[in-house]
């Protein structure tokens, strides 16, 4: 980063080719969808170009781009909630979602496991989504990018006890929302 800050061009290509599955991975994790993370993830390569000049050495480069990334993510999640509350037309289990959904479950030797584990994907997905914006952050930084608590505390300029303070009580929440899911397991 410190090259690109310099004027280094073909430095930052380097940088969005080196990270830049790391953060489509972290807004998809946001979003829900692959159209929306990569218009994110771009957004966020943007961004972190546009403030180069500003960067400072102080933590890990991507601790700073995480900070930023989480930013634009929960930014997208409050317009497209405000959205959503003012749209009539804001059906998002259109024909169109779930035509995407089923070729997966065609070509699968057990169309009814699959479907089973689709479904149960879709539940946690939902269940982490539902969490509070400040235990949600966590938890997908934790567990889908594999940052540590210091990571974490970084990029959301906090303290490690608070991150931990939030994974604890987002496994809490997970646990009472995930419940239905574990009781499901066990009949079956």
């Amino acid at each position: 980063m410190l090259r690109t800050k310099a004027g280094d061009q073909a430095a930052f290509k380097e940088l969005v080719e080196k990270h830049k599955l790391s953060l489509l991975n972290l807004c998809l994790r946001f979003t829900g969808n692959k159209p929306d993370a990569e218009d994110l993830s771009q957004d966020v390569f943007i961004r972190i170009f546009q403030a180069a000049s500003r960067y400072e050495a102080k933590a890990a480069f991507t601790t700073w781009m995480y900070r930023i990334a989480v930013n634009v993510c929960l930014n997208y999640q409050r317009k497209k909630k405000l959205l959503t509350f003012f749209s009539i037309d804001s059906n998002n289990d259109s024909e169109e979602n779930h035509q995407k959904k089923i070729p997966d479950i065609i070509s699968s030797e057990r169309p009814d496991t699959e479907f089973e584990k689709m479904e149960r994907a879709q539940f946690i997905q939902e269940a982490i989504q539902s969490l509070p914006e400040n235990q949600r952050t966590v938890v997908i930084l934790y567990r889908y990018q594999n940052l540590s608590y210091q990571e974490i505390a970084d990029a959301l300029e906090t303290s490690i006890s608070a991150v931990e303070s939030r994974l604890f009580r987002a496994k809490i929440n997970l646990k009472k929302k995930l419940s239905p899911l574990q009781k499901e397991k066990l009949i079956n």
